[in-house]
């Protein structure tokens, strides 16, 4: 299969690249710069430097490459924007999509997220609609989601990937990222405000998982799957775990959290034969360099 990555020198988009020459892809990868570009190419790959907000440009990047596939990884989180990520999910999804369509391709895979979801008691499962009673700014975050699922679902076979937290290499979890930052109390890392060891339940998935499903996808059935590990867990659980595993301090438990965060259920990705190598974040924060 010929599969044009957008986000090929993201987080996930760099694992996936090796992992797609492994099952025997074509790949042409995307990148806003030469020197991404360069990265790209010494992976193996064909290499596309271009724009996803060029609309212009994307069209003639996808159409050059003549894909079967395009694998959605884009995101714009480097500088914890939340504003331009949204731009990205809306804008650049549309731009993706309609250069794939304008090129007669009929699949995509694109990269959601795992917390979207209305509050609950229980792990949320695909056949639970995104949050439509969010205040702001949670609001803004999961409209611009839907509109990046509902985009991609213009195309005939849309896989949505729904991702738990992202961590390993690379992410924002990672030993000396930024949550090991914000909890040392390194003023730089204010951005990514409070770190609660509280009852508000998360997903979690290493970034290597996300990348295998990312690949595995290209030959599921369209539509929503949550991509998260076997547990999902209360702030208080994972926070101390996970602050061992860097070195820095734990902020002490305390109860409460947003009653939207509930955690992902995976049953449906497992029975697609996609089995994350850490099914759990106790064992996988430890493994942070795997």
């Amino acid at each position: 299969m010929r599969v044009f990555l957008a986000g090929a020198t993201g987080a996930v988009g760099r694992l996936a690249v090796p992992l797609l020459h492994a099952a025997g892809h074509h790949v042409t990868g995307t990148s806003r710069t030469a020197h991404g570009a360069a990265a790209i190419r010494a992976q193996g790959a064909d290499a596309a430097e271009v724009d996803v907000y060029d609309a212009a440009a994307l069209r003639r990047a996808v159409a050059d490459a003549r894909p079967d596939a395009v694998l959605h990884q884009l995101t714009d989180l480097s500088a914890a924007d939340g504003a331009a990520n949204s731009r990205l999910r809306r804008e650049g999804t549309r731009n993706l999509v309609d250069a794939a369509a304008a090129a007669g391709v009929d699949r995509i895979v694109v990269q959601s997220i795992a917390w979207a979801y209305p509050p609950g008691d229980t792990p949320a499962t695909e056949s639970v609609p995104l949050d439509g009673t969010a205040d702001e700014p949670r609001a803004r975050t999961v409209a611009a989601v839907r509109a990046l699922e509902d985009t991609a679902a213009e195309l005939p076979t849309a896989v949505v990937l729904r991702y738990g937290l992202l961590y390993g290499p690379g992410t924002w979890y990672a030993p000396g990222g930024p949550v090991a930052d914000a909890l040392a109390g390194r003023p730089a890392a204010a951005f990514l405000g409070a770190l609660d060891a509280d009852d508000a339940v998360s997903s979690f998935v290493h970034i290597a998982d996300a990348a295998r499903a990312a690949v595995a996808a290209l030959d599921w059935p369209g539509g929503p799957v949550n991509i998260t590990d076997d547990e999902p867990a209360p702030g208080r659980d994972w926070l101390p775990a996970l602050a061992a595993a860097l070195g820095v301090p734990a902020p002490p438990a305390t109860r409460g959290g947003p009653a939207w965060a509930r955690g992902a259920d995976n049953t449906l990705a497992r029975s697609r034969r996609w089995q994350p190598e850490f099914p759990s974040w106790r064992t996988g924060f430890a493994a942070q360099d795997a």
